[in-house]
């Protein structure tokens, strides 16, 4: 696509570009999180699971702190003064995201006391204060505390002559007010809790009763300082700016220049200040003069500072299997079986597999197959983010200590996986793979796996292509698809793909793939315009998506000429949605929909009708700008009709789903009403297929190794009459 049409592109959809027409890109995020806390609230869903909602929901918001709001705090400091796509200065934004998380907190906190905390005790679980314990509970923490804790805690003072300590990010610390015994004046000290204890400290002879680490140091506070009288003793959090600022310019030492920006962050601005509602004026005021923080930016919290502890909780718990989601145990196909000839099946016909209802061992038998397969000569694969104990990794290593040519492309900005994939890239050095760290200025976000292998008939690719990450443990909470194909096509893409990774290359075009940066978007702005074009001549005109997050303006401003146009779209957008529904001419074509469940929706798909050719792609890119502009990213083709045909089935599951999803209307988010309809939970329904299959191939192994009982039952069975059938159902 030229430069020219790009511009004239720009031109036509200036109409459907006005601020009203778009939702703040952090505040949509604010009601994702939202719509999470609303699965902590969910009676329907088993009580330790909606614990471990709530304690995601605080994870999430950390995060949004230690990155958006940071980033906003950059360009307020830097007198940035222009507005995004909806209108809204930054000041304007951060004002409006600490208005809205201050209403958040209290919601979080009344969920906690009001709903989850009565439930757990109503199952004799209990998370309780210091001042309920028994005597014999007592005098175990007493004891805990003088032989574990009190060695390790540091009391920091705060005075003239020392000043007052640096507060790590996320780490929680008790403010103490002092006063001198012998001279009666006032003095300040700070302690860390420290992050290498259990925060959940179970207590003795009750399977399931714990106590909080912090409250049991602030109980016993004043065995650190002889002499003085403690007059207050009070948590606190600080959140710190954790973005990474990669200024990326040209180092003999990628790994070591990561690796300091890895520590400078730690010092980063603090964007907001967590404090028990309870804290006096003095400790206040010394803490806000010190920290430095707005009053806005101050949150007074009811209850544990920092809920994550509650993702452990269910681990902590003994028993009660019952209030937890039954576990997943992810489909096979035996085609992709490490024992079968993977590299056979492949090249027979494609394979596609749905995370984590298919299991992710098909991926790693994969990569494993190519390790010790002597006819594999190399492999090349891109990691963004990988599990802490990986066996990919162990598998690439075993594959260059045999020889075989192991190219790797680590991704050493994966926020919050920099110090992990550092780690891996070095591991991957010593054990004999090359490792690259992609273009400059640019992340490599995309998920591909190429195998080179000495066939028969001469050199052949293989090929997995997926849409989310290499990560042994993730894949069994997020929803992810992939694809094994040993297509020339696609082949020869992914060859070039990986040359223009690793050195110099610049192929003119790729056949098959659809490569961002730009041309992704280019891509996707031409099948929405021939979607466009099809509606004008009265033609059915339909345009299906599925993403994480959708905020490019430019494509939401395409998406809104599809819809004047007449096109019919349907999407399904699990976070951020800038777009807004219900626009009178604009938007009044477009419906959208957020599925929160047990499991994170992660896949993307992109479908268009294209006059009943059913054009189908997954990609592990979403529609946000910094995915199509500053990111490598890949979008491929579902070429195979039965595939294709189960990727249409897969969409159209989700997109009918009446209990997890929320349906986008004037700017809110509502359950889907479902009545009179029987309720389909698309996640679940996934997961019964799955187990329909497995229970499906375990007969079928089970009739192979003994053909002969399994012709016997069936004889008996046809041998019994209707009512005697009914009985052995029953």
């Amino acid at each position: 696509m030229s430069s020219t049409f790009l511009g004239n592109e720009k031109e036509e959809t200036k109409p459907f570009l006005k601020p009203e027409y778009f939702n703040n890109r952090e505040l949509s995020w604010m009601d994702f999180n939202d719509r999470v806390l609303e699965e902590a609230r969910n009676k329907d869903n088993p009580l330790l699971e909606r614990i471990n909602f709530l304690g995601i929901t605080q994870s999430n918001v950390d995060e949004f702190f230690m990155v958006r709001v940071a980033s906003l705090h950059k360009l307020i400091a830097a007198g940035i003064k222009t507005t995004d796509s909806s209108g809204m200065t930054p000041e304007k934004q951060l004002d409006a995201i600490n208005k809205k998380e201050h209403k958040a907190v209290e919601k979080r906190y009344s969920t906690y006391w009001r709903s989850l905390l009565p439930q757990l005790e109503k199952k004799n679980i209990f998370i309780k204060e210091v001042k309920d314990l028994n005597a014999q509970q007592y005098e175990f923490v007493r004891r805990y505390f003088s032989d574990e804790l009190y060695p390790v805690i540091t009391p920091m003072a705060d005075d003239t002559n020392r000043p007052f300590p640096f507060i790590a990010n996320d780490s929680l610390n008790i403010a103490v007010r002092l006063k001198d015994k012998e001279d009666g004046k006032h003095h300040y000290a700070t302690l860390r809790v420290p992050n290498n204890f259990k925060r959940l400290v179970k207590l003795p002879k009750a399977d399931n009763s714990f106590v909080l680490l912090e409250d049991i140091i602030k109980e016993f506070v004043s065995s650190f300082f002889d002499g003085y009288e403690v007059k207050e003793a009070a948590i606190f959090r600080v959140t710190r700016d954790m973005d990474l600022d990669m200024a990326e310019r040209d180092t003999s030492d990628f790994l070591r220049s990561v690796q300091k920006q890895l520590k400078d962050r730690e010092h980063g601005k603090a964007v907001r200040l967590e404090i028990e509602k309870s804290m006096g004026d003095k400790l206040r005021s010394r803490l806000f003069d010190k920290l430095n923080v707005k009053k806005s930016e101050i949150y007074e919290i009811s209850g544990p500072i920092d809920l994550t502890f509650l993702k452990k909780l269910a681990g902590a718990v003994k028993g009660h299997e019952k209030l937890r989601y039954a576990p997943i145990k992810g489909y096979v196909d035996p085609d992709l079986a490490f024992s079968s000839d993977i590299f056979a099946n492949i090249r027979e016909r494609d394979y596609l597999v749905q995370h984590p209802y298919d299991s992710f061992d098909a991926v790693l038998n994969f990569i494993r197959k190519a390790a010790h397969d002597d006819k594999v000569l190399a492999i090349k694969m891109t990691l963004y983010r990988v599990s802490g104990n990986s066996p990919i990794i162990k598998y690439l290593g075993q594959a260059a200590q045999a020889g075989k040519q192991v190219t790797v492309l680590v991704e050493v900005k994966a926020r919050f996986d920099e110090e992990n994939n550092v780690h891996w890239a070095k591991t991957l050095e010593q054990m004999g793979c090359h490792v690259i760290y992609g273009l400059k200025g640019l992340k490599t976000h995309t998920k591909i796996t190429l195998v080179i292998r000495r066939d028969e008939d001469g050199i052949r690719r293989y090929i997995h292509l997926g849409t989310g990450n290499y990560n042994d443990v993730t894949a069994h909470f997020y929803t992810d698809m992939g694809l094994f194909t040993s297509r020339r096509d696609l082949g020869v893409d992914a060859t070039n793909l990986f040359n223009m990774l690793s050195g110099y290359s610049r192929p003119p075009y790729f056949r098959r793939l659809r490569i961002s940066p730009k041309h992704i978007r280019e891509f996707i702005n031409q099948k929405i315009d021939n979607e466009i074009e099809i509606a004008k001549t009265g033609r059915k005109a339909e345009v299906h998506m599925k993403m994480n997050s959708l905020s490019d303006p430019e494509i939401i401003g395409k998406l809104y000429e599809a819809s004047h146009a007449g096109v019919k779209i349907h999407l399904i957008v699990r976070g951020i949605c800038c777009l807004r529904t219900d626009i009178p001419g604009i938007s009044d074509n477009i419906e959208v929909h957020s599925i929160v469940g047990r499991l994170l929706e992660h896949s993307r798909i992109y479908y268009f009708y294209n006059d009943g050719n059913q054009d189908v792609y997954l990609s592990s890119a979403d529609m946000m700008k910094r995915n199509l502009n500053r990111r490598v990213e890949t979008l491929f083709p579902i070429l195979q009709p039965d595939l294709k045909e189960r990727v249409l089935n897969i969409y159209n599951i989700m997109w009918n789903d009446n209990v997890k999803p929320r349906v986008l209307h004037d700017n809110v988010y509502s359950m889907v009403d479902r009545r009179g309809k029987k309720a389909l939970n698309s996640q679940e329904y996934f997961i019964h297929q799955s187990q329909e299959k497995e229970r499906e191939l375990k007969q079928k192994e089970d009739e192979d190794r003994d053909p002969d009982v399994f012709e016997v039952i069936r004889r008996e069975d046809n041998d019994l009459t209707l009512d005697e059938k009914k009985d052995t159902d029953e």
